[in-house]
């Protein structure tokens, strides 16, 4: 398992780059990146992680039709702040997440973490929602996210995805920036 665990780990690195270049070709990558931890996580009884990961399948391809869709209609980056009326709709969604994950792990499974699997799986689908939508706040969210997986992961033994969210967990901060500044030529460009 450790050589699908090395080349998922790759592609995640791919993904991030993409990613952090606001590059429409992250969802493709995103397709192909969760098959392989659908594969790893099962295996290692991260189930959470593993149901995350068949979410970001089908969010990478609602993220790919959303962003050619936009880039079709416009040549901007529509980089933005999160609508300030989004903030109390999005912590009821992880916060019902979280508790229904975190109930259904320790009822239904074996997994030895369910709080933390819980955690990152139910702040993971709203940033990945957040990321589809291109609010640039979603890369904070990600921050914590990838720490918590860090963290988890070489608990489980998982090294090289732990080192791979390692490399996740200060992406963000260049993430951010990077986003920022492509919002504020966007303004610039626009005025």
């Amino acid at each position: 398992m450790e050589y699908i665990e090395i080349i998922g780990a790759v592609i995640g690195l791919i993904y991030l780059y993409l990613e952090y270049k606001a590059s429409v070709y992250l969802w493709p990558v995103g397709v192909i990146m969760p098959l392989f931890y659908i594969y790893i996580f099962f295996f290692s009884k991260f189930y959470a992680d593993m149901g995350i990961n068949i979410y970001y399948l089908f969010a990478s391809i609602y993220g790919w039709i959303r962003w050619n869709k936009e880039s079709e209609q416009s040549k901007e980056t529509s980089i933005s702040h999160t609508p300030s009326k989004y903030w109390t709709p999005l912590f009821l969604v992880f916060s019902i997440l979280f508790a229904g994950i975190a109930w259904m792990l320790i009822r239904f499974t074996d997994s030895p973490i369910p709080y933390g699997d819980s955690f990152t799986t139910a702040l993971s689908i709203v940033a990945m929602w957040m990321l589809a939508n291109k609010y640039i706040e979603q890369w904070g969210l990600w921050i914590g996210v990838n720490v918590v997986s860090c963290v988890l992961y070489a608990w489980k033994g998982l090294y090289p995805t732990a080192l791979l969210y390692v490399v996740y967990s200060i992406v963000p901060i260049f993430g951010y920036i990077k986003w920022k500044q492509l919002m504020l030529l966007s303004v610039k460009e626009k005025a």
